[in-house]
């Protein structure tokens, strides 16, 4: 452990408990330990490891060499996990807005429920932060600009608000002088789940002055960074950079495959290049040329191989082209030259949608509204899963309600006969792992789903336990979002989640990767997980709206990016095979 490592934890707990109202002296000493820990020129690791006492160090008294030793030892801190408990990490990154503090963060959180920045912009959208003693309009509006200037040196965007924030400036680049065409390259073309800036690739024939000009002359553009003959910079209002770069035809397809990225996959592909005697960069794949020891080689000398395509930038090193999800250096080159990389599923192949909510729990439309526009998108299925009981300020539904929707279900399944509509429920894994409905009820379901939505904060283990307790009930069909996470707004709770798929494989029980933008949990990396155990995927919206069952695309990205085909996917299966699996514990 690195003494940064510790003097973080320090702090983080120092913060907490002035958010907690501790003693100023205590919290006065564990900060006067973190300033000496950041002087100290000697790893605590090995002074500790040496059999030295710490305490002979300024500030730092038995408590925390205490701590310091808990930290060395398993990483992390008693006392932190145990004031964690009560008042969320993520309070401390509100506390640290200007206008907000420790005691406002407290207050925040006791009385609206506010963890983290997100939850704090939302309240005080609604208006519901001005109406606390010790807040007004003056200090609501020095908070706000205070999230706007948070937002901005985050430097993270979810990708539905990439993709809504750079919409005008590719509108606009449509109309730039002589290009031919426009390509997003970088994250956002690999699709990852949060972006840090946006690249834009113009393919150009000549001088590229114009185009360049044209770009930086976006409307939206709050400042330009910078403006060239062959690229330009721009920030816009809401703080994220565009960067675009013009490039010849010659070396259109080989800009793409290195802007693209990642850097990691791409180090894999030019060392593969090079132990073939080639080079590769921007501008092609060159054969090396040969040179005195001490001539420098320039960016297109040598025989060019390839360049004006991506296919052909792989096809020269005796590669199968890599889908963009895939680039992140996680076996897809070694895959690529064997010609193994799978078959991705596709937004096409997808055939129902198995969690989604109408106006009987929290969701906008009615129940023959969603049926309509998933038969509108060409499903053979969905499943209506409004929230249960335990979810009562959402209209959570009680047994009699859950009854008296399948009546409606019936109905409307008369209406739209040309897709099948499941009976469901999303039913709430309570605090000791119990389900939040009778048994009764729960035999009664086509499909049950099973979510966690409170006490998130239960320490690893106990989590565990519970979700594992939950899956073992014998209706249990699919585990919905499965860490709990909101992307920017919320951390996954703590969860052995190889446990848990390894408990889905053998209870067979599936996994969601939930497609809402926010969330996309499962994680690419815990999708490819479920691959390799064979646990099953479902692929669902959780749409609130009619609107949101469009977000089905955002789940299929990181399916993409989690190495799932077609056949790892639950809801690529027609409305026969579906109903197979889900009559697969009946005897």
């Amino acid at each position: 452990m690195e003494n940064l490592d510790v003097a973080r934890t320090l702090t983080e707990l120092a913060d907490l408990l002035e958010i907690q109202g501790a003693s100023p002296f205590r919290i006065r000493a564990y900060r006067n330990a973190v300033n000496t820990i950041n002087s100290l020129s000697r790893p605590l690791k090995d002074m500790v490891a040496a059999g030295e006492d710490l305490t002979e160090l300024p500030g730092v008294g038995k408590s925390v060499t205490k701590y310091i030793g808990e930290f060395l030892t398993s990483g992390s801190i008693s006392r932190l996990e145990e004031v964690s408990a009560e008042f969320p990490r993520s309070l401390v990154q509100l506390m640290r807005l200007d206008g907000v503090g420790p005691k406002k963060a407290r207050k925040l959180f006791e009385e609206l429920d506010v963890r983290t920045v997100d939850d704090l912009a939302a309240e005080l959208e609604a208006g519901r932060v001005q109406t606390l003693d010790g807040f007004g309009v003056k200090s609501a509006a020095k908070i706000i600009d205070a999230i706007e200037d948070h937002k901005k040196h985050t430097g993270r965007f979810q990708i539905r608000e990439t993709e809504r924030l750079i919409a005008g400036l590719l509108e606009h680049m449509q109309s730039a002088p002589g290009v031919a065409r426009i390509e997003l390259a970088g994250s956002l073309r690999r699709r990852k789940e949060t972006i840090g800036d946006v690249d834009i690739l113009a393919e150009l024939e000549g001088d590229g002055t114009p185009v360049v000009d044209h770009f930086v002359s976006f409307s939206g553009a709050q400042r330009v960074v910078g403006a060239g003959s062959t690229k330009g910079s721009i920030v816009l209002h809401s703080g994220l950079q565009v960067d675009l770069r013009v490039i010849p035809s010659r070396s259109f397809g080989a800009a793409l495959q290195y802007f693209s990225g990642s850097k990691e996959h791409n180090v894999a592909v030019r060392s593969r290049a090079v132990r073939q005697g080639l080079r590769v960069n921007e501008w092609g794949v060159f054969r090396v040329p040969e040179t005195e020891d001490d001539e420098p080689i320039g960016k297109e000398d040598g025989e060019r191989l390839a360049g004006d395509t991506e296919q052909s930038v792989y096809e020269v090193l005796g590669m199968s082209w890599v889908p963009p999800e895939l680039r992140e250096n996680r076996g897809e080159v070694e895959a690529a030259c064997e010609d193994e990389l799978p078959e991705l599923v596709s937004l096409e192949d997808i055939r129902g949608d198995l969690q989604m909510h109408s106006t009987w729990s929290d969701g906008k439309a009615s129940v023959e509204e969603m049926a309509r526009s998933c038969l509108e998108r060409g499903y053979e299925y969905f499943a209506l899963t409004d929230h249960s009981q335990a979810m009562a300020m959402v209209q959570g539904l009680t047994p009699e309600r859950a009854r008296e929707q399948w009546a409606e279900i019936e109905q409307v399944q008369e209406l739209v006969p040309g897709i099948r509509i499941l009976k469901s429920v999303e039913v709430d894994i309570l605090k000791d792992g119990s389900l939040d409905m009778p048994d009764d009820v729960l035999e009664q379901l086509d499909v049950l789903v099973i979510s966690v939505h409170s006490f998130m904060d239960q320490n690893k283990k106990t989590m565990t336990d519970r979700v594992l307790r939950a899956m073992q009930h014998p209706s249990a069909d699919i585990l919905a979002h499965p860490t709990g996470r909101r992307i920017n707004r919320r951390e996954p709770f703590e969860l052995d989640v190889e446990a848990v798929l390894e408990a889905a494989a053998d209870l067979s029980v599936a996994v969601e990767l939930n497609a809402n933008p926010n969330r996309l949990d499962f994680s690419d990396v815990h999708v490819h997980r479920a691959k390799e155990l064979a646990v099953p995927v479902v692929i669902s919206t959780d749409a609130h709206s009619l609107r949101g069952l469009a977000d089905m695309r955002f789940g299929v990205d990181q399916a993409r990016r989690g190495w799932l085909e077609a056949s790892d996917v639950l809801n690529t299966r027609s409305v026969e095979e579906m109903m197979g699996w889900l009559g697969r514990r009946e005897t």
